[in-house]
């Protein structure tokens, strides 16, 4: 019997990298909106310099608004496999008193409020930001 082996190379997904400090509100709403969005070929991670415990409730809340669903997300820590693997970088506050490793590397810096104590309306305000953003990313990256 004649088996063909296929000897194409694998194309592996583009990656972009969202960084913040505590990796539990601004880059994490950044990672779902971007693979909601995005196409198969192109994915989203994020992590954080100072990795919290766990998400920001009020985050995840207004994620759900929008049918996002996150609450079984965790904060990561960012590492340097991340930054390696990772065609774009773009950091949100995590430069903040020089707490972030991704500065080693070609960044964007969309410099977004933090949503960590801000009362539902402001995060909302966020969220949205971050949307708009990302699909302009997604539009001229794709």
């Amino acid at each position: 019997m004649n088996r063909r082996i296929s000897t194409k190379k694998t194309v592996s997904q583009k990656k972009v990298l969202f960084v913040c400090t505590h990796n539990s509100g601004r880059s994490q709403m950044a990672e779902a909106i971007f693979n909601r969005h995005a196409p198969s070929h192109i994915r989203a991670i994020s992590a954080g310099s100072q990795p919290a415990d766990r998400l920001n409730q009020t985050v995840v809340n207004a994620m759900k608004e929008i049918d996002i669903d996150i609450s079984r997300q965790r904060p990561k820590l960012l590492t340097a496999e991340m930054l390696d693997e990772a065609a774009m970088v773009i950091v949100m506050g995590c430069g903040e008193n020089n707490a972030c490793p991704a500065a080693l590397v070609p960044t964007i810096d969309w410099e977004l409020d933090d949503p960590e104590g801000q009362p539902i309306r402001k995060v909302r305000q966020i969220r949205d930001e971050i949307d708009a953003r990302v699909k302009q990313l997604i539009e001229k990256e794709v």
